[in-house]
């Protein structure tokens, strides 16, 4: 049997070192851990005695080999990030530098925004202010985000989305108005996005808020980055919509957020369905790529919003 498992791991590596990778990219900065699998918890101190490839483990590689795989194999456009905030290695497959709609992954940028205006005494954000937020962050509420955008100048919010946050690819929709629901952004910037919110740029109470809250959501989020596993303590923000593109009408399911002990890893799908794809098609296929990734059972249990 071991020899088996080593032999595994070496065709594994020679596969991830060039040979049938197909989309997926590898950047490294640092070694690094795997994302444990559900059964047990991550140990980043046990790293270095296995590390195989490019500041991750072998048996995370295998699972990146796989969950690479799944999402070539699925229709449409998906694009996946998952960022080790502790070692700097990120690893990326698929569509992740094509801008799509964002839908609702947005509001963590909305929420990120006024906490900081607030914490830099530009605003004061009242109780109904602050219960607008909750209800974006935790039921991704469309009518509380519409009132927050429109009490605090929404348009002028993406400067800052793109110069502070590192958003460079956002964009609104052509011929749309400048309004949260038509802007572009890509599974890069949503990676750079949730790094900006869970680094030391926002107070540590701003930041505390935001996580709990991403920790919190009900249970028209509970799928996603969600699918990593309860063990991990994942957080997310997802988005779905039905949208227009030059192909038709189609869903996108996009999820952003992280799992892991201190919020280790970031995680971001955004996934972009055929016009014959269904919700239900597209909350599974980025929960099971993250499940996968993460070691866990597929089909992911989920919870299908309404």
């Amino acid at each position: 049997m071991r020899t088996r498992l080593v032999a595994a791991a070496i065709a594994t590596l020679f596969l991830l070192a060039g040979f049938g990778c197909g989309r997926t990219t590898v950047v490294p900065t640092g070694d690094s851990s795997p994302a444990p699998a559900p059964s047990r918890p991550p140990d980043p101190s046990s790293a270095a005695s296995s590390l195989c490839q490019d500041g991750w483990d072998c048996a995370q590689l295998a699972r990146f080999e796989a969950g690479a795989a799944y999402a070539r194999e699925r229709p449409g456009r998906m694009g996946v990030v998952i960022r080790d905030r502790e070692r700097g290695a990120v690893w990326r497959t698929g569509a992740t530098g094509d801008a799509a709609w964002t839908g609702s992954t947005i509001k963590v940028a909305i929420a990120a925004t006024l906490l900081e205006r607030q914490r830099a005494g530009g605003i004061r954000l009242t109780a109904s202010d602050r219960q607008a937020m909750s209800d974006m962050l935790r039921i991704s509420s469309n009518d509380a985000t519409d009132t927050l955008w429109n009490r605090y100048d929404g348009p002028q919010m993406l400067d800052r989305f793109r110069a502070g946050y590192g958003m460079a690819a956002l964009s609104v929709v052509d011929g749309r108005e400048t309004y949260w629901r038509n802007l572009r952004c890509t599974a890069d910037d949503l990676d750079q996005l949730m790094t900006y919110v869970l680094g030391d740029h926002l107070h540590a109470d701003d930041r505390a808020y935001l996580v709990n809250a991403l920790r919190g959501v009900a249970d028209n989020q509970h799928w996603g980055v969600w699918a990593a596993g309860s063990q991990l303590q994942p957080g997310n923000k997802d988005g779905w919509a039905v949208k227009p593109d030059p192909g038709g009408e189609h869903w996108i399911t996009h999820t952003v957020g992280f799992a892991g002990p201190a919020e280790r890893y970031v995680v971001v799908v955004m996934y972009s369905l055929p016009p014959d794809g269904t919700l239900d098609d597209g909350v599974h296929a980025v929960s099971d790529v993250v499940a996968t990734l993460f070691g866990g059972r597929t089909p992911a249990e989920v919870s299908i919003p309404d």
